[in-house]
């Protein structure tokens, strides 16, 4: 376990009630002529959650400042649960092996990244998936669905997959998994007002992507 990150995952409670998602940086110039000029400036998107929102009890909020303490503020990233996007197909549908094509055979490579494409026929956009849940990954080989421990072993904490036997030129590599997303706190002190907190007001939790 690398000695920044954590693997454990923010109280499923909490992040099932948060709110946030993918953050993008993109520069617009207008024109004197009216037109725009864009540039994106990251080539990966990022994701901000704000888990104050999944804060319902004094209890949770207990949960969250033990959690907090342990990874010393931001000093140290820990896994979170996406509820929108956090499986290699929809959220609603179990993984399946041909969820995501994440390699293609060459006779020679065995190890293969984990990722998601977000997207088809424009402007498809891969996204790594680093923090794979490793119970979940199925793997297959032009269809041939491999056995765990036999034909593939994975490494959830880094997202590799490594096959036992190197994939044929041109065959397809897919897989299908779970995943959480690796992130930190984006704050070294959480302001809560307990008087304020009783009469409903929600603190910030901030959180954001460690981009792998």
């Amino acid at each position: 376990m690398a000695s920044d990150f954590h693997e454990v995952r923010f109280p499923l409670d909490v992040s099932l009630g948060s709110r946030g998602g993918p953050v993008r940086r993109t520069d617009i110039v207008t024109l004197a002529s009216g037109r725009e000029h864009r540039n994106s400036r990251w080539a990966q998107s990022r994701r901000r959650y704000d888990a104050g929102l999944g804060v319902r009890n004094i209890d949770a909020l207990h949960a969250v400042i033990a959690f907090f303490e342990e990874r010393r503020g931001r000093l140290i990233g820990f896994r979170f649960r996406d509820r929108t996007d956090w499986r290699s197909g929809p959220p609603s549908r179990e993984p399946t092996p041909l969820d995501q094509r994440i390699g293609t055979g060459d006779d020679t490579t065995r190890v293969f990244q984990f990722a998601k494409t977000y997207g088809s026929a424009y402007a498809p956009y891969a996204r790594t998936i680093a923090k794979p849940v490793g119970e979940t990954v199925q793997v297959a080989v032009n269809g041939f669905v491999l056995q765990p421990g036999q034909g593939f072993a994975c490494d959830p904490t880094i997202g590799l997959v490594t096959l036992a036997a190197a994939p044929p030129p041109g065959a397809a590599v897919t897989a299908g998994f779970a995943f959480d997303v690796p992130v930190r706190f984006d704050t070294d002190e959480l302001d809560i007002d307990l008087s304020a907190f009783d009469a409903g007001a929600i603190p910030q939790i901030p959180l954001i992507e460690i981009v792998p």
